[in-house]
């Protein structure tokens, strides 16, 4: 574990002093992506939440403003810094997890929220980026092509800590992000054949004691209501055929902004977080979804270039982690609206109502240009 602990930034280099100089450089698609998707995101939350009695607008501008700023603060910060940090991040989110579930508030049967007022602040999404961080230092530390089976299993428990304190809450949405973090860096890092294998029979494993020992009546519901929607059409089944409905309901180029049915007249459960997507379709049919998707794809190219250019091991698995969870919120929240994969509260990035999660996705957005940025210097 020394290599976790040794310091990773050199003494800086006269280039170095000046970060910004190369940056006409950083791809650029990928912050054109990261706003666009934010100002739909913006539009879109304004028309889901016009009929509650609070339109979240104002504050969905907020977060995306402080998130704006973050991004650049990410930016101007060395990510060998913040491998340097990451251990302190690392315990500090693993405090916060433990405390949520003492002095949290419970929202949807889980404890995972921190509230101060109107204010509320979800301490997984703070674990997710202070995690991928550490994995990364730790990985990069390793100088062999093949990972050894005590290297993996020390990574796979750094990720399994905060990992069971979130199911503790329960969040299994928010414990599932981790997943491809760690699957993302191992497979960069270097893993045999037979180590996939054995992973995924422990998975299968655990999967069966998951759905045995530790899912709750209402999370077994969702996964019996995916199977078989037509099971409890009012009840767990409401929220995949309203989404359903909505989605096809669309057709080419929808209903037209603020004139969706589904969402405007409140069939629509969660439509300003989880469902977002649904009221995208719904107000602007394929023609929107394939934008919107034309946009992700966007940002994950933009990501993939930046992780082929980056200049050394630590930033490629930064880039690898960050944009395996990014990939896999967009997967599976398109695949949950249209009924192919279970609900559960995974929400869409840039898109969905949240601040915590605003914020994350444009820090992590900073991080990702940060690499791409001292691509000339880290050498």
């Amino acid at each position: 574990m020394r290599n976790i602990l040794r310091p990773l930034s050199p003494a800086a280099t006269p280039e170095e002093r000046q970060p910004f100089a190369q940056i006409a450089a950083v791809d650029g698609g990928l912050v054109i992506a990261a706003l666009l998707l934010a100002a739909v995101g913006l539009a879109t939350v304004h028309s889901a939440s016009s009929e509650l009695a609070v339109d979240y607008l104002p504050r969905q501008a907020l977060w995306v403003g402080l998130g704006f700023v973050l991004l650049i603060g990410a930016v101007s910060i060395d990510y060998r810094v913040l491998l340097d940090l990451s251990l302190t991040l690392y315990l500090l989110g693993l405090v916060l997890l433990a405390l949520v579930l003492v002095l949290g508030d419970v929202r949807g049967g889980a404890r995972s929220w921190f509230v101060f007022g109107p204010w509320q602040f979800q301490p997984s999404e703070f674990a997710k980026l202070a995690t991928t961080l550490f994995v990364a230092r730790y990985l990069s530390g390793i100088d062999q092509p093949v990972l050894a089976l005590r290297q993996i299993a020390t990574a796979v428990g750094l990720v399994a800590l905060p990992m069971l304190l979130i199911v503790v809450e329960p969040d299994m949405g928010g414990a599932a992000m981790f997943v491809p973090l760690l699957v993302g860096m191992l497979l960069i890092a270097g893993v045999k054949l037979r180590y996939l294998l054995t992973a995924a029979l422990l998975a299968a494993s655990l999967g069966f004691g998951l759905w045995t020992f530790g899912m709750k009546e209402y999370q077994r519901d969702r996964v019996m209501t995916f199977l078989q929607p037509e099971r409890d059409p009012l009840g767990t089944g409401y929220h995949v055929r309203q989404s359903k409905i909505a989605v096809g309901s669309g057709e080419l180029f929808g209903k037209g902004y603020m004139q969706g049915t589904q969402s405007q007249l409140r069939f629509l459960p969660a439509r300003h977080t989880d469902f977002i997507f649904a009221v995208l379709a719904e107000e602007w049919g394929f023609a929107g979804i394939v934008t919107v998707l034309g946009l992700f794809a966007l940002y994950i190219r933009g990501g993939a270039r930046i992780a082929m250019r980056a200049r050394d091991r630590s930033g490629i698995l930064i880039v690898v982690g960050l944009l395996s969870v990014f990939c896999f919120h967009v997967l599976y929240n398109t695949a949950m609206v249209v009924g192919f994969l279970p609900i559960t509260g995974i929400p869409l990035p840039f898109l969905s109502y949240g601040g915590t999660f605003m914020l994350y996705n444009f820090t992590a957005t900073g991080i990702l240009l940060g690499v791409d940025l001292r691509r000339y210097v880290n050498r």
